[in-house]
């Protein structure tokens, strides 16, 4: 199902992707405990920052990017029922492998 969400600018949306709900020791966490994850899927992406010279600066990441952020990192918005978040490409710390 396609998001009904374009980003503007250097913007990007992002799923977050769930932690694992027991540690290596098989004790479950319960949801209260748990913190957000700092890590997801890269969902949408702007055409790019707009520069002084009205060029745009492409963007460094791509859709199906799987990315990590700060604790504080972008804005939380529901789409579809869905929980994203929308947040700079320079709140982005690097893309995972």
């Amino acid at each position: 199902m396609a998001v009904p969400f374009i980003p503007l600018g250097d913007r990007v949306l992002v799923e977050r992707e769930e932690e694992q709900t027991t540690s290596s020791g098989g004790i479950i966490i319960p949801d209260n405990a748990k913190e957000k994850p700092l890590q997801g899927k890269v969902i949408a992406v702007g055409p790019g920052k707009k520069l002084d010279n009205d060029s745009v600066q492409s963007m460094n990441l791509t859709e199906g990017d799987r990315v990590l952020f700060g604790k504080y990192a972008g804005t939380e918005v529901t789409l579809n029922d869905q929980a994203y978040m929308v947040m700079s490409e320079s709140d982005i710390l690097g893309v995972l492998n």
